[in-house]
């Protein structure tokens, strides 16, 4: 390769190659997600490039003027070590004028990401199990429908700690996903959804006001793949009642990842998420 190298906003063709790239590089990510990704800030997406092909990628999308989430931080595997990775982190993160940065990055990373301003907030843990099939479905637990969106993604957001409603309208709706929701006296108390991904599903978000309502909702979505299939789900480790689930259905730990923060951590209630949505994008 030449030594020409630019950096510039991603088109939405490119995010399909950097999606194959996070599965070359074991993120399982599912496979349809760069649609959504995409609609919750076109313009937080970014590559470098070298001679004009594209090498290097990194996303900062922002949910709002508060808080933005940094994911996609990838460099071809032969032009590693050259600073161009940095160039585009340092191109990107000048973009962004969020008061907070989130990341969920490799843990061996952590100490680059403390060098360059973020905070250890928690790890999160992926954790893997394999669908059962079809059982009973929990109480008060049904499937998401247009006439529950609105609230669904008023719930979202206030879970997440930052309104993203283009980008959960675009989660739940896209082809493949099977998404719960429950209710208690009319008012949504925890939602779920699963997708496939590029080894079998992974479940995304799981929210929940309690931990009866988090264990219904998993094993509705857990009953709503073919069983036998491999299922994954992130597993923040700051709240305890998640981390007593998984252990109860002896899902196994695969690997794990830092939470980390470029300022204050956003207003978020973890002791209701019980599973994050995604390492892309928080």
């Amino acid at each position: 390769m030449g030594g020409h190298y630019s950096m510039r906003r991603m088109q939405r063709s490119e995010l399909d190659l950097v999606v194959r790239w996070a599965a070359d590089e074991g993120w399982n990510p599912g496979l349809l997600d760069a649609d959504a990704f995409f609609t919750a800030d076109p313009s937080g997406f970014f590559v470098g490039t070298l001679d004009g092909e594209v090498i290097a990628s990194i996303s900062v999308v922002s949910y709002d003027a508060s808080y933005a989430f940094l994911g996609f931080y990838i460099v071809r595997p032969e032009v590693r070590g050259r600073g161009y990775g940095l160039r585009l982190w340092e191109y990107a993160l000048a973009q962004s004028h969020a008061r907070t940065i989130g990341l969920d990055g490799v843990v061996a990373q952590i100490p680059a990401y403390e060098r360059a301003g973020f905070a250890l907030a928690h790890r999160n843990v992926r954790c893997v199990t394999e669908s059962r099939g079809a059982g009973p479905s929990a109480p008060a637990s049904r499937p998401i429908e247009d006439a529950d969106l609105a609230a669904v993604i008023e719930y979202d957001g206030r879970v997440f700690g930052a309104p993203r409603a283009a980008f959960t309208g675009s989660w739940l709706t896209q082809a493949g996903v099977h998404s719960r929701v429950h209710v208690d006296a009319g008012s949504v108390t925890g939602y779920g959804a699963i997708r496939p991904a590029t080894e079998g599903f992974r479940i995304g978000p799981l929210f929940a006001d309690s931990p009866t309502v988090a264990e219904g909702l998993l094993s509705d979505l857990l009953g709503a793949v073919p069983p036998g299939v491999e299922v994954a789900i992130d597993v923040p480790t700051v709240n305890d009642a998640a981390v007593r689930l998984v252990h109860a259905r002896r899902m196994r730990a695969e690997f794990e990842t830092a939470r980390m923060y470029l300022g204050p951590a956003p207003a978020a209630p973890m002791h209701d998420v019980y599973g994050v949505t995604s390492f892309e994008l928080g």
